[in-house]
């Protein structure tokens, strides 16, 4: 339901986002997220230099002078977010949730994307108000109003109640995207740590890159891999949903306590490492900006 009160908190976020976008970005946008192939310009005729392998021979037979295919850069691009909401993402101990950081890098690649004439859709998955399993897909297109739907869409999402499974939404996601794109997934990947050789959505992610360009974002919290020394605390699992008493006075307790969020952590890296798509970590105790930039930057001078 539209309220009052979420066309506020929409708008406030697209201005901070817009303020982000003229402030950060620049030209690094641009040229990190280049057209990914070619379309045809014209054909001329031909000069010394041209190179012969881009001679039109029909053309060239027609007119009894050579003549040559011109091509451009394929400007237009198009963009996926997908959003994970799950139970974990609602998480957040310094200034805000993982949720909350993600929905403001969300509309800030949103309005990028619009800035640079890009296409933009939304895939938001594991919402407390979408029904079990259900994902929400947002087409692909361009425009103000549109690009304002995926940032209501954002607010408006809440953490949901389940761990959504990310490996079922990656298929998906291939299954509904035909043609090549971008699919920039911001999550926290702690879905599918079952103590294994990697995560159950490792497959899928590798499939997934094989047909489109796969761009890792995943949001963490320092108390993820720091208990506080602050005594006895009651904590929320929010992969299983169990409430426990800790001591987090107690060194040992501690140092367990960091040694398995540094192994999940590192299984999750070396998994999108094998997949071979780019990976960028923000956290919510730090300004996303200068990583953000940061990325945009290397992406660009890469390519």
């Amino acid at each position: 339901m539209i309220t009052e009160e979420l066309m506020q908190a929409v708008k406030r976020l697209e201005i901070r986002a817009r303020r982000r976008v003229d402030d950060m970005f620049g030209g690094s946008y641009h040229s990190a997220f280049k057209g990914q192939g070619i379309e045809f310009s014209e054909v001329r005729e031909y000069q010394p230099g041209d190179d012969v392998r881009s001679i039109d021979w029909n053309v060239t037979a027609r007119m009894g002078r050579p003549f040559i295919k011109r091509f451009e850069e394929e400007r237009q691009l198009t963009i996926v977010l997908a959003v994970d909401c799950s139970r974990s993402t609602g998480f957040g101990t310094i200034r805000r949730s993982k949720h909350e950081l993600m929905s403001e890098v969300g509309a800030v690649l949103t309005l990028a994307a619009g800035r640079n004439n890009d296409k933009v859709g939304l895939c938001l998955f594991g919402s407390e108000h979408l029904p079990d399993g259900k994902t929400l897909h947002v087409p692909a297109t361009k425009g103000r109003l549109h690009g304002m739907r995926i940032i209501r869409e954002l607010i408006d999402a809440t953490p949901g109640e389940n761990q959504e499974d990310l490996s079922s939404v990656l298929t998906e996601i291939g299954r509904t995207h035909k043609r090549r794109c971008i699919v920039i997934v911001l999550s926290d990947f702690l879905s599918g740590l079952n103590n294994e050789s990697e995560p159950s959505w490792g497959a899928k992610l590798r499939m997934l890159a094989q047909r489109h360009e796969v761009i890792a974002m995943q949001f963490t919290d320092p108390r993820e891999f720091e208990l506080p020394r602050s005594g006895v605390l009651r904590m929320h699992d929010p992969m299983s949903g169990r409430r426990f008493l800790v001591d987090t006075g107690s060194r040992k307790v501690r140092d367990r306590y960091r040694a398995q969020a540094i192994r999940e952590n590192e299984l999750i890296v070396s998994t999108l490492k094998n997949a071979q798509i780019d990976h960028i970590e923000l956290s919510t105790g730090q300004d996303y900006a200068d990583d953000l930039v940061r990325y945009f930057q290397s992406r660009g001078s890469r390519r």
